[in-house]
């Protein structure tokens, strides 16, 4: 659903931590905000990131109230001596910490559960600045706090994603709405494609866009995202889903999906809405394949199972591949790939199959299949086949973009022969 129509909002992200300047962890936090505060309206115009330094975060909060819509703070509200966003937020803005007899009640309840003794210092945990709300962590100890003052908010997080994001979800998304800063549907309408660059993409909905609409892209590991927005002179919902299936007739088989859904997901509730099984067989993968599908909730009912066959031998004891195939055409090949896919079939007794195997490098390779090289296999009930696509990129995005490839090619024959099944009333 979309629907969004107020004014646009400012938005500053501060994530504290040393870890984060110091290279010792990845700062995801600030692609998964982005993603998921610019889908309720709220796209970050400014972040910032600071060490776990009480003074350094006071001045940034201090400098940003009151120019800001919504500050989101991430890391640094747990119990160790590092963590002092809280105490800092509360300097800034000229605030007492009070307890939450509540939070502490729940940590005492959770640390009973696991067997531990409460400190003192993870009390700490179940102050916030005063007039704010301490909000549950479904998946942790440290509360987190929102706080909503002057027509301003303010949001504190914790450090870790798995703790973060279902917070972010369960408690922020509500309460934003609540005080009229955040959308109650989506911000825009996002047409996901596969197989389309950016810039063609771009040529196809620039023209469909009417009065009043913005146009975005996102592209990751071969996905390619428009998102169509409204802009303040307000195109109204109806116009942005009329242009989304304008653009989804013209892509044709690379449109993908309206919305956020991952192709391991599609693929699920195609095999699903058949009544049918998957297995696997990777080799330069290595279990990503797998992982993208168990990544799905319900996949169980259609995944059969996959076989991690790396090694020559690998391929010949686990899925039953002749040597002699092996030795005249390679393991990097279509033949192999082919005879992969059939092999997981046979092993897992499953109804379809896919297979990759390929050169992920930064070594390998032949003059005929250079590194980035990938072999992909599939079998059904209607045949066999293999594919070669060749992915630029280092090892990690060549994994990575094979998996999404393959998923994407398996989406496309299911739709394919499923029509074809309907077309001849199979």
């Amino acid at each position: 659903m979309i629907s969004c129509t107020h004014r646009p909002r400012q938005v500053l992200v501060i994530n504290v931590g040393d870890e984060l300047l110091d290279g010792i962890r990845e700062n995801g936090h600030l692609l998964w905000l982005g993603e998921n505060l610019a889908r309720r309206g709220l796209p970050i115009t400014r972040s910032v990131i600071v060490r776990d330094d009480a003074a350094e975060i006071a001045r940034e909060i201090s400098a940003a109230w009151g120019a800001y819509d919504l500050i989101v703070t991430t890391g640094g509200i747990g119990p160790t001596s590092d963590d002092q966003t809280r105490g800092a937020v509360a300097t800034a803005l000229g605030l007492k910490l009070e307890p939450v007899p509540a939070a502490e009640a729940a940590l005492r309840e959770r640390f009973q559960l696991i067997g531990r003794k409460v400190s003192a210092a993870d009390l700490g945990q179940c102050y916030v600045p005063a007039g704010a709300e301490s909000l549950p962590n479904s998946r942790g100890t440290a509360p987190g706090v929102f706080l909503h003052r002057d027509g301003k908010a303010l949001v504190m997080l914790p450090g870790p994603a798995l703790e973060l994001h279902p917070m972010f979800e369960e408690q922020v998304v509500p309460r934003l709405r609540g005080v009229g800063c955040a959308c109650e549907g989506e911000a825009y309408v996002q047409v996901r494609t596969f197989g389309i660059g950016a810039v063609p993409l771009e040529e196809i909905v620039r023209p469909l866009l009417g009065p009043g609409m913005a146009l975005s892209f996102g592209t990751h590991t071969g996905v390619v995202d428009a998102r169509i927005s409204s802009t303040g002179s307000g195109a109204t919902a109806e116009q942005l889903c009329d242009v989304a299936r304008k653009v989804r007739d013209a892509v044709g088989h690379d449109f993908v999906c309206t919305g956020h859904a991952c192709l391991a997901s599609l693929v699920v509730e195609q095999l699903r809405s058949l009544e049918k099984t998957v297995a696997l067989a990777e080799s330069c993968t290595g279990g990503l394949l797998a992982n993208a599908f168990t990544d799905v909730p319900g996949a169980s009912k259609v995944f059969a199972g996959s076989a991690v066959c790396y090694a020559n031998d690998a391929k010949m004891s686990l899925l039953g591949i002749p040597e002699s195939l092996i030795a005249q055409h390679g393991a990097v090949s279509a033949e192999c790939a082919a005879a992969m896919a059939t092999g997981a079939i046979e092993k897992f007794g499953s109804d379809y199959a896919l297979s990759v195997t390929g050169y992920a490098g930064p070594g390998g390779g032949t003059e005929a299949d250079p590194v980035g090289t990938v072999y992909l296999g599939y079998a059904c009930p209607a045949g066999v086949w293999s594919r070669r696509v060749v992915i630029p990129g280092d090892r990690f995005q060549v994994k990575q973009r094979a998996v999404n490839t393959s998923l994407d090619w398996m989406r496309r024959l299911l739709n394919k022969y499923r029509v074809e099944d309907l077309i001849h009333g199979a």
